[in-house]
């Protein structure tokens, strides 16, 4: 799609635009300089903070910031119907008790019980990989889409044969659904449609299930059983949020390591170093730009922001501020001192950060021990999504 040029990326930036897409920190550092608050009239109107203060601000801020909806486009309060996803779509005091109830399956010990299926899930996709015989292959979409889509289809029992399905919605509600808003919210009634069914046959036929949906099925919120609108709503979130996130990441990750042969031959000989370069991938890489919408009148940054306007919480250039990190546009792999926005802040962090950082760390050590030489192939094109998650959705390597 075509899209206007943007004049000046302090009043007028396109967060959709392919030059930003594809590299956006540039114009977060500029911005750092001139106007720490952008502002845009595209999309309905939008306000955009670059430093890591500032989204910090915002993001601890719930008596004048909602969440009630976080997509970077579509629709605002008092325009139509609102997707509801609990916890993420939550405001105080109902988020406190929607958070609590998915807790428990996104704990360390809940994660760890999952790390042996995901690791076999790898191990399988690579030797699905050498089976073919390739010598060049996409390792976001052979490899780096696979993990997630799979990982969480598993917690929440729902068909593993399904999976291209499950990336199909995810593709169509956080990607192509950005652009058209039509396409995004038939994918989104299509995914709540087939939990609904899902959740109509367990009540039909009661067998004993022990997974997410079943989980959210037993929940109580204030001594009641949760709505059917509120389970419908954390599996859509848990599923679609799930893919695109870790996708990216991983994708991310195995890019980064295909073009920087000095940092993967350092993770091939110090294993043990990955738990730490995942953190400062994880913080050079973030992929999620999350929406408030404002409650009340309120101004940040010196900036006056008016009930109903949208602000986007740009994790990516939180996590490139130099106010909170030595050398942020450095890659250290064995950065010590971390603490990244790329989770997001405040009460909404991500609730799945434990099972994110596992897929992470099980998909590149398989990965680096079936393929240590990797590298990308010479003049590749790179294909990124930008918008609500920034990640490549093509990474061609040579296996070595």
């Amino acid at each position: 799609m075509e899209r206007k040029p943007v004049s000046d990326w302090a009043t007028d930036f396109d967060i959709f635009d392919p030059e930003f897409v594809a590299d956006p920190f540039p114009v977060f550092a500029d911005l750092r300089e001139r106007c720490p608050v952008a502002h845009t009239d595209r999309s309905g109107g939008q306000w955009m903070p670059v430093t890591y203060e500032h989204i910090a601000e915002i993001t601890a801020d719930t008596d004048h910031f909602s969440s009630v909806t976080v997509g970077v486009t579509g629709r605002k309060p008092g325009e139509g119907a609102i997707l509801t996803a609990p916890p993420i779509t939550s405001d105080p005091p109902e988020h406190a008790g929607a958070r609590r109830v998915l807790l428990p399956s996104f704990s360390p010990k809940a994660v760890e019980r999952l790390t042996p299926l995901t690791r076999d899930l790898a191990r399988r996709l690579i030797v699905e990989i050498r089976e073919s015989g390739d010598d060049v292959v996409d390792a976001a979409d052979r490899y780096a889409r696979h993990i997630p889509v799979l990982v969480i289809a598993t917690m929440l029992g729902v068909p593993l044969e399904d999976e291209e399905r499950f990336t199909d919605w995810a593709v169509r509600v956080l990607q192509i659904g950005l652009y058209d808003l039509g396409v995004g919210q038939a994918a989104a009634k299509e995914v709540l449609e087939y939990f609904k069914g899902h959740v109509e046959a367990r009540r039909a036929d009661p067998a004993p299930h022990e997974d997410l949906i079943a989980d959210l099925m037993a929940a109580e919120l204030d001594g009641a059983p949760l709505t059917d609108r509120h389970i419908l709503g954390s599996a859509f979130l848990l599923l679609v949020a799930g893919i695109d996130t870790t996708w990216s990441s991983i994708g991310s990750s195995l890019l980064h390591l295909a073009t920087h042969p000095e940092d993967r031959r350092r993770l091939v000989a110090e294993p043990e170093l990955i738990p730490t370069a995942i953190e400062e991938f994880l913080r050079v890489y973030a992929p999620v730009t999350m929406a408030r919408i404002v409650k009340e009148d309120t101004t940040v940054g010196g900036c006056p922001m008016h009930a109903g306007d949208r602000v986007l919480l740009s994790f990516p250039a939180a996590n490139r501020d130099p106010a909170l990190f030595e050398a942020p546009e450095e890659v250290r792999i064995d950065r010590e001192v971390n603490r990244h926005a790329a989770f997001g802040l405040g009460i909404h962090r991500c609730v799945g950060s434990n099972l994110a950082r596992m897929e992470l760390q099980v998909a590149l050590t398989e990965w680096l021990a079936a393929f240590p030489e990797f590298s990308l192939v010479e003049g590749a094109e790179l294909e990124w999504t930008g918008g609500q998650t920034r990640g490549p959705r093509s990474v061609p390597v040579h296996l070595g």
